[in-house]
């Protein structure tokens, strides 16, 4: 239901079929990224705002200055606004565009990994860090050094390394890199060439770092041929995510322009992935951006809609559904207004 529908929408019917009720309503909020910290859920959303910048492909009308974060004692509790967490205004290195955020807990230390926009218009990766799981977090002095682009998504594996996965076509400028090198005149491959994926790179033990130069990660059809720039159904857009299910790597993400949130699967955390399906079918308002965090051996996806603002694609609310595995390890499609159905 992206916005070019908005017109045809019935939000009390909508907010009646839902399947999920906005976790947060007296502010704005988008792009959850959750994770069980100390025995309770914690959520780290975008705080959308109303910032007056006329709508673009670039996404400019997203002008999102701080952070809150969010806690819930389980997943039917009431949702808890713990205040800001972190502002632009605090980060030497920033000046507009408070994106998609995720979190990470590491020895003691939690580290809120942010992309933001330097003076010159570029987006970069930064990090903050926090005796707290709310904060406030503290931001490094530099962005990260050779990031870019935007959507940082932090996986701890099983043997306690970490994985920073980074991203996002249009706005978030990935086109205009190759080999990690940026040059403005680079745009997106042609609808026959293998599309951009997303870049991965393990963490350094402070976790304030790169451990080694970023690659980028291949997302495969069922030939095992890598997606086409032009199979907008599949190919990746932003939002990366990942989480381990019975031993694979689920690399999660959003299609973009078609609204869908799809998944691929892979042995190792760099891939390559193929991919396997929709986990989420399209939400009112043009953005889908989701994580996917595990409580209490239930799985749940965690993600937004514009219905609380009646489709302002701009201000989103986040919400939260279980998935459902099959038993070899498929993800049941959500459909986030009623149905939820079998892969095909």
């Amino acid at each position: 239901m992206p916005e070019d529908n908005i017109d045809k929408i019935n939000f009390e019917e909508i907010s009646k079929s839902a399947i999920s009720k906005p976790l947060v309503s007296h502010i704005y909020t988008a792009d959850p990224s959750a994770h069980v910290f100390e025995n309770k859920i914690y959520i780290y959303p975008s705080h959308d705002i109303e910032a007056g910048i006329p709508f673009n492909d670039n996404g400019d009308h997203f002008g999102m200055k701080d952070y809150h974060v969010f806690s819930m004692d389980s997943i039917e509790s009431e949702t808890a606004d713990h205040g800001v967490a972190l502002h632009v205004d605090d980060v030497a290195w920033a000046e507009k565009q408070m994106w998609a955020p995720d979190a990470a807990y590491k020895n003691g230390k939690y580290y809120l990994y942010f992309p933001a926009k330097r003076a010159d218009g570029i987006f970069q990766i930064g990090v903050a860090v926090s005796n707290s799981p709310t904060g406030p977090f503290e931001a490094q002095k530099k962005a990260i050094r050779g990031s870019y682009s935007i959507d940082p998504a932090v996986f701890e594996d099983d043997d306690a390394r970490h994985y920073i996965y980074f991203g996002g076509i249009w706005g978030g400028q990935l086109q205009k890199y190759r080999n990690n090198k940026y040059d403005v005149n680079n745009l997106e491959p042609s609808d026959i060439e293998p599309a951009l994926g997303p870049i991965v790179a393990m963490l350094s033990d402070d976790m304030l770092e790169f451990a080694e130069i970023p690659r980028e990660i291949k997302i495969l059809d069922e030939n095992g041929e890598p997606l086409k720039a032009g199979d907008n159904d599949r190919r990746f857009f932003e939002a990366s995510w990942v989480h381990k299910y019975n031993g694979q790597y689920y690399f999660s993400y959003s299609t973009g322009d078609t609204h869908y949130i799809c998944y691929a699967i892979g042995d190792n955390p760099y891939g390559p992935f193929t991919y396997q399906g929709r986990i989420l079918n399209p939400v009112i308002g043009w953005t889908s951006h989701h994580s996917i965090c595990k409580v209490n051996d239930e799985w749940y996806l965690f993600y937004h809609d514009s219905s609380l603002s009646k489709g302002v694609t701009h201000l989103r609310s986040i919400k939260v559904t279980k998935i459902d595995y099959t038993n070899d390890g498929k993800i049941l499609t959500i459909d986030p207004y009623g149905l939820r159905r079998a892969m095909e």
